[in-house]
């Protein structure tokens, strides 16, 4: 099995640390390839920077799909905001998984409730809207948000270990947190750490993700295209020719 884990953003070390994640979770012989698009931001804390990563993500996609004999069996969507995952399951009938979407998921099955720690103040509208999108809405507790940057998080692991233990704290304490999800891809590798400082279980979205979505390859499951999820009709779009050649 082959799957292609998509980083939104451009920062190679953290598509690094996303592929050493997901391939640690997975099977043997699952092979968990980490790319990142051409172009787009190099991280996401915006909803700027959320619609300008998106063409890169289904430009990844429709690049395998157009091969002849596409190796790859599904996609990650490698960004706690799950940019453009709605599209990404018009393009392709193989699964798509965002690690929000999963690290939610997951959290629901291993407590009541949850919160989620994340980067910047400035991102929590955005992540509150990633967690709407769930349909999991009631069951999360609270939004935590740190001083972090996305790329600190990749580049100073003992800071940002430090401020989610924090913020981890605080959502228990204060809010009643069940269940911690990290809300950030350049948090991958730290959950076990982090559990062994706290009370609750902690989820790193990558490998929540990835286990998943081995878990539907093996399932034999693909995208339903009855309806919402039906390929995009034909028209002419100009600009974005290479993202419209089905």
């Amino acid at each position: 099995m082959k799957i292609k884990a998509i980083n939104p953003n451009t920062t190679e070390e953290m598509t690094q640390n996303i592929q050493e994640v997901a391939n640690k979770y997975t099977s043997p012989e699952t092979d968990v390839v980490g790319v990142s698009p051409d172009h787009g931001p190099e991280s996401i804390e915006s909803y700027y920077d959320d619609y300008l990563s998106i063409p890169g993500v289904l430009e990844e996609i429709l690049k395998s799909e157009r091969e002849e004999d596409s190796a790859y069996d599904a996609y990650i969507n490698a960004c706690w905001g799950d940019p453009g995952i709605n599209a990404c399951r018009e393009i392709t009938s193989k699964p798509v998984v965002g690690i929000g979407e999963a690290s939610m998921y997951i959290a629901n099955m291993l407590g009541a409730n949850f919160s989620v720690v994340t980067v910047l103040p400035r991102a929590r509208n955005l992540t509150e809207g990633t967690v709407k999108k769930s349909g999991l809405e009631d069951k999360c507790q609270s939004v935590r948000c740190t001083d972090l940057t996305v790329v600190e998080t990749e580049h100073d692991r003992e800071a940002t270990v430090s401020a989610l233990l924090e913020a981890s704290k605080d959502a228990i304490r204060e809010d009643n947190a069940e269940v911690i999800c990290l809300g950030c891809a350049g948090m991958g590798g730290l959950d076990r750490e982090l559990e062994a400082e706290l009370p609750v279980p902690v989820i790193d979205s990558t490998a929540a993700a990835s286990v998943l979505t081995e878990s539907l390859v093996r399932l034999g499951k693909t995208t339903s295209k009855v309806m919402t999820y039906k390929q995009p009709e034909s028209k002419r779009i100009e600009g974005y020719e290479q993202l419209y050649q089905f």
